[in-house]
């Protein structure tokens, strides 16, 4: 059973009064809709005041915390819904469609997002050895959990560093590494040692997954990656499916599409240069994936996209 299904009653009233003060911080900070870099390394504020269209777009490793409004994110089959009490973790770059699908100009969705780095979680295993859970398979690279009071305070005062400006350089770093701690003393502690622990089927797999992301455009050899990231093509198949929810070849065609779409709709590329760009040699070829992933042939598609910008 989850730990925070049933909080204690104060548990309770104090995790209301944060989820109240994030959404009065977000509110002021926002002010209209989109996304807000802020002063705070890594932390991005957003503000929607309507239910969104899905969004194709790759997540990068970060803490996602949803404090008002509701939110759904599609990973290969699997779909994830969160909204306040929970939070997402995200632990390698992944191709999802993110949708908001709660929220109304008096009532917005307000989230933040705090990028996560490998690298911070390592050095805090090293410093501050945190008890491994029991032995169990590669855990899914995203996933929700149970928002305690603990992590949603932390985050709340790392916001409220805002108010404060001069205040950022000394504690946000103290702020953030409470943080990653109260993340790795939770739910997602198996899913965060995997990527920032070398020599964890979880490491290769991250380590695929950027290899992934740099060469997308060449043509996939399941062989080369897997020497890439020393392990048996069987192996890479298993855990990167199990990470992902994605075979390699399904991840490539995500990377290769989403970019695709980009190039046409920022750069203004036709289909077959855009197409040739990312690696495809058939322009049907490109064309039929494109319409299975997009729901529509990419002219009309992007004509679309341009019609509702």
């Amino acid at each position: 059973m989850n730990a925070h299904a049933f909080p204690a009653p104060h548990e309770s009233d104090t995790a209301v009064r944060q989820q109240q003060q994030l959404v009065r911080l977000i509110d002021r900070f926002t002010g209209e809709d989109g996304a807000r870099t802020t002063a705070v390394p890594g932390l991005t504020l957003f503000r929607a005041s309507q239910p969104s269209e899905p969004l194709h777009c790759l997540y990068e490793p970060a803490l996602g915390l949803v404090v008002q409004g509701r939110k759904q994110s599609v990973l290969g089959e699997e779909t994830y819904h969160y909204g306040p009490s929970e939070y997402l973790v995200v632990s390698v770059d992944l191709p999802v469609i993110g949708q908001v699908t709660e929220a109304s100009p008096e009532v917005p969705f307000l989230s933040l997002r705090l990028d996560l780095d490998p690298k911070e979680i390592s050095a805090l295993l090293m410093d501050f050895p945190v008890p491994a859970p029991a032995p169990q398979p590669c855990p899914r690279c995203l996933s929700v959990s149970g928002l305690g009071v603990p992590l949603q305070d932390a985050v709340l005062r790392l916001v409220q560093l805002l108010d404060t400006p001069e205040d950022i350089p000394a504690l946000a770093p103290l702020v953030r590494r409470e943080i990653l701690y109260r993340l790795l003393r939770g739910e997602q502690c198996a899913q965060l040692r995997q990527i920032a622990s070398s020599g964890t089927q979880g490491h290769r797999i991250s380590r695929a997954v950027n290899w992934l992301r740099q060469n997308f455009h060449q043509p996939l050899q399941i062989e080369r990656l897997a020497n890439e990231v020393n392990m048996s093509t069987s192996a890479l198949h298993h855990h990167f499916k199990a990470m992902t929810a994605m075979s390699p070849l399904q991840f490539q065609k995500h990377l290769r599409l989403q970019e695709a779409r980009r190039l046409m709709l920022i750069e203004a590329l036709d289909a077959a240069s855009a197409g040739g760009r990312v690696g495809y040699e058939s322009p049907s070829q490109f064309s039929r994936e494109y319409s299975r992933l997009f729901g529509a042939p990419p002219l009309r598609d992007i004509a679309r996209l341009r019609q509702s910008a």
